[in-house]
């Protein structure tokens, strides 16, 4: 279960400290990335985050963001982002006419059911823990554990999700201590019990060190 608490700068910079106190390792991708800059994104509704994460899915960004702007030209009001209403009254051929292949059709006329019958409750997620609301949101077709993660971090800013199979998050650690061969889930959890209660910062960092210039002999 994560902390119910919300990523600020104050807990980006106490997240920091403690984990460079604790673990010699990442204290240097640390010292050599620089501060933590993960706030959690607070623009727009919580559907529309995740509605945008089904449209992105397995697609490169410019692709994805065009569709992305046929949909919310076309089924929102005004050129607004749609509402759950407003996906469930248009039929599959206007939701397919902005691109989206049929999958992600019924992936996003799913969510937008989970949240018109509240089975995902989306306005009571400030109360619920980590757990619960993957439970939840992996309900709805097309939304994995991966991307229940995604939302915790960059969305609610959840403090401690560790994304076990996150190939950036597996790469930065193999770099961060020097493993041989890739982490499985199972080595990362283990490396990753230095990381608690601050899991989310510390694959952020994973995700950073790949970013430097000399990350590849780090």
């Amino acid at each position: 279960m994560g902390l119910l608490i919300t990523l600020t700068r104050r807990r980006l910079t106490q997240a920091a400290a403690a984990l460079a106190a604790r673990d010699p390792k990442m204290a240097l991708a640390i010292e050599r990335v620089g501060p933590c800059t993960m706030l959690p994104r607070t623009d727009g509704t919580h559907f529309d985050h995740l509605a945008r994460a089904i449209v992105f899915q397995q697609l490169s960004g410019g692709a994805a963001s065009t569709i992305y702007g046929r949909f919310v030209q076309r089924i929102g009001r005004e050129g607004g982002a749609p509402t759950p209403d407003e996906v469930l009254a248009a039929d599959d051929e206007t939701l397919r006419a902005c691109g989206l292949s049929t999958a992600k059709t019924r992936a996003i006329r799913d969510l937008a059911s989970h949240v018109a019958d509240a089975r995902l409750p989306l306005d009571q997620l400030a109360s619920m823990d980590d757990d619960a609301i993957t439970d939840a949101l992996v309900q709805v077709r097309g939304v994995g554990a991966w991307t229940a993660q995604m939302f915790l971090m960059f969305r609610l800013g959840r403090p401690d999700v560790l994304p076990v199979l996150d190939l950036g998050v597996r790469k930065g650690a193999q770099r961060i201590y020097r493993m041989r061969a890739l982490p499985e889930a199972k080595r990362l959890e283990q490396v990753a019990r230095n990381w608690r209660p601050w899991a989310s910062v510390a694959s952020w960092y994973c995700w950073r060190v790949l970013d430097l210039e000399d990350a590849g002999g780090w």
